[in-house]
């Protein structure tokens, strides 16, 4: 297990006051044009690398100089991503099936390690987890010395991982003092873009008019925020549905939420807002409830076309039908006087 020495590199707070710095081991079976493996290293939430069995592909220049400082460690990025990590996982998966009873199907086994770092306390937390098929399978208990089984089918590895002591130490200073040190030296190295802060587009958004009202922001960073509807100056909760905090490519944030219309007057429109604001700072992005800012999907000048279309239809309709009563009758006319001709009338 000592190429989990991988844990290294990259983050942006979640708070004023932390950072962590998480990584993404997935292996996979049964998939059809996926990859079988691949790391995902991420600063915060923000994506600073990705490789899987054939390619490295890092996101943020910080992180270029990062591995261009430190060659070594990006050739043992590519060794973990093109030969230890994949040879793994392609052994313990069947495993793994066989220890569940499974003979075929889609299977995954995942594997989040990193760090965490208090910027007030310089304090450092490590985790590292297990998971299998998206539940939770085993976990490192840093302070114990000892992996944690969280399911029966994960006892026969914990068993073996608590065997070898000389692998526990090593992964307790791997998730400690290294991650501590490459925390560090990441937040010095990429100073000017983690520390920056990117203001949001706030816009609303209605699919259509009986729909919610949806508060959406987008292009913001960090993603330490706070966003809610209000209601005479007030956050409320009521009919209010957030959504989750989503990564734009350009390594921003967008998030929506929405606000339920449907029991609201026109006429108190004017008394809901929304806000948006950073963690920690006074400054408000507020945009008023009102229906002539909203933007939606409808083309209104499509909507008017097919209105348009609709009323002369139905004008040619009638003009159609006008038309052809009127041939009825012409005809009907013309037939009564042929008979009167050939027949006398009576008195």
């Amino acid at each position: 297990m000592k190429w989990l020495v991988i844990l290294l590199m990259f983050i942006h707070s979640s708070s004023a006051e932390t950072h962590f710095l998480k990584f993404y081991f997935t292996g996979s079976t049964g998939f059809t044009n996926v990859a079988v493996f691949d790391i995902i290293g991420k600063l915060d939430d923000i994506q600073g690398f990705y490789c899987n069995n054939k390619e490295v592909d890092v996101k943020l220049d910080w992180v270029k100089k990062l591995f261009s400082d430190n060659p070594k460690v990006f050739e043992f990025l590519k060794i973990s991503c093109f030969i230890t990590n994949p040879a793994y996982f392609r052994y313990i998966i069947p495993v793994l099936m066989k220890k569940f009873h499974q003979t075929e199907g889609v299977h995954t086994f995942q594997r989040i390690g990193g760090c965490e770092l208090n910027m007030e306390t310089k304090e450092v937390t490590g985790f590292l987890k297990y998971g299998y098929d998206g539940e939770d399978f085993l976990e490192f208990d840093l302070n114990g010395l000892k992996f944690i089984a969280m399911r029966k089918e994960a006892l026969f590895l914990k068993q073996i991982w608590d065997m070898d002591t000389q692998d526990l130490y090593y992964n307790r200073d791997l998730l400690t003092n290294q991650c501590y040190e490459v925390l560090n030296y990441s937040l010095v190295v990429g100073h000017s873009s983690i520390f920056r802060t990117d203001y949001p587009s706030v816009s609303l958004l209605q699919k259509t008019p009986s729909s919610p009202v949806g508060c959406h922001a987008t292009g913001f960073y960090p993603n330490s925020f706070l966003m809610f509807w209000r209601k005479d100056g007030e956050e409320i909760h009521e009919g209010v549905d957030a959504g989750e905090i989503l990564n734009n490519e350009d390594s921003t944030f967008q998030y929506r939420v929405d606000l339920d219309i449907s029991s609201i007057p026109s006429m108190d429109w004017a008394r809901y807002d929304c806000v948006f604001q950073f963690t920690g700072t006074e400054d408000k992005i507020l945009i008023k409830l009102d229906r002539e800012v909203i933007k939606t999907n409808r083309d209104e000048s499509s909507q008017r076309n097919i209105i348009i279309i609709a009323v002369i239809s139905v004008v040619i309709s009638i003009i159609i039908a006008a038309l052809a009563f009127a041939a009825f009758k012409k005809k009907n006319d013309r037939q009564v006087i042929s008979e009167s001709e050939i027949i006398p009338l009576r008195n």
